[in-house]
């Protein structure tokens, strides 16, 4: 037994979207795993071609999948397709759902593809282990697979349902911080840093961000801005309206490319919001708030998992007025907020990829006994 537990693995990692959090999960895994990773991805575009094509560039490229001991996927790839057509000796796969197209939110123009969906219920039904990024995912996936199947008109197949919870659990995605004490520096309490570190688009719900700023620009109370986050050619027009608007208070408008920098103007933050219509786990929240930032986050969706039970009333937010008057409290008394700095910074400790790699570790090396 001994052994095995010593043995390093071959593990063969295929991302179909590499990109935003897919990227940032494959990289950290393959930086921090005690196994030999080899990472084999397509870029983050077309992400339904990617759903329906990804398999047929991963059998076509990868000529001998027998030489691993394992194989991970994530939820943009059709798992089934890739097992029928890549033949036999096929070593265990392991699926990380980061989202589903069961649930994801639709911008107003957009109809559902429950095709897409469908395929997320079969590919996880096919793979030997199922891990989610939070137990609000995984209800989340169960309820809507659960909803979908009732909807076939005939031979409804309920048993993939349970089989697939039988084999699914909650792993956490590592983040990319250290362990250890962080030096968090007393920020600018007179016009206290709002950070913004998600994607510039529509289900991360920037209206209800600018809307509550406008708030609190009429009553004079004095903040600063930070919009950062990844931004696409085509991004919500709020985000240019913002730009003239807030003018005078905004710092840094953009993604911005270096880590080095990114994680600066995390430490310069003061208060690190969130809007969100759609989050299963939320990495930039943790990232933020380990970097010394207080939160401001919705009371649903992964957000009560992730911040710590006692300082829920602090940090989570219920409706759109809620969520204005905490935010306006934070910034007008952000001194009387500093005491928490330390206690949720150490908090988010234990998601960091040097931590959460061995049970990821662990689970794959669950394959060999």
């Amino acid at each position: 037994n001994f052994m095995i537990e010593s043995q390093t693995m071959k593990i063969l990692f295929l991302e179909p979207f590499f990109g935003g959090s897919h990227r940032d999960f494959a990289l950290g895994f393959k930086a921090h795993s005690c196994h030999d990773v080899t990472l084999v991805t397509l870029p983050d575009r077309f992400w339904k071609w990617r759903m329906r094509g990804a398999a047929l560039y991963f059998v076509n490229h990868i000529k001998d999948f027998s030489v691993f001991d394992a194989i991970i996927v994530t939820d943009m790839l059709d798992l089934t397709d890739l097992l029928s057509l890549a033949g036999k000796d096929l070593p265990p796969v392991l699926m990380y759902f980061h989202e589903n197209q069961l649930s994801y939110p639709l911008a107003p123009t957009q109809r559902r593809d429950f095709h897409l969906g469908f395929t997320n219920i079969i590919s996880a039904f096919a793979a030997d282990r199922v891990l989610f990024n939070s137990k609000f995912h995984l209800n989340d996936f169960m309820e809507s697979a659960s909803r979908l199947i009732k909807q076939m008109p005939d031979f409804k197949p309920g048993w993939m349902i349970r089989q697939i919870r039988e084999k699914a659990e909650v792993v956490y995605p590592g983040c990319q911080f250290a362990t250890g004490l962080m030096n968090l520096k007393k920020n600018n309490i007179i016009k206290p840093l709002i950070i913004w570190n998600h994607r510039w688009e529509y289900d991360k719900n920037p209206e209800a961000f600018f809307d509550a700023l406008d708030a609190l620009k009429e009553k004079n109370i004095s903040f600063s801005l930070a919009l950062l986050g990844e931004k696409y050619d085509i991004f919500p027009d709020i985000f240019k309206q913002a730009k003239e608007k807030f003018k005078d208070e905004i710092l840094v408008y953009g993604y911005v490319e270096s880590r080095n920098e990114y994680e600066t103007w995390l430490k310069k933050g003061a208060i690190v919001v969130s809007c969100a219509i759609q989050e299963n786990f939320g990495i930039s929240i943790v990232e933020a708030v380990r970097s010394g930032c207080i939160p401001l986050l919705p009371d649903r969706l992964s957000y009560p998992e992730i911040m710590p039970g006692p300082l829920h009333s602090k940090v989570l937010y219920q409706t759109a007025q809620d969520f204005l008057k905490k935010l306006e409290d934070m910034l007008v008394n952000y001194k009387d907020y500093l005491p928490l700095q330390k206690q949720l910074s150490s908090d988010m400790e234990h998601f960091s990829w040097e931590t959460l790699v061995k049970q990821y570790d662990s689970i794959l090396e669950d394959f060999l006994l």
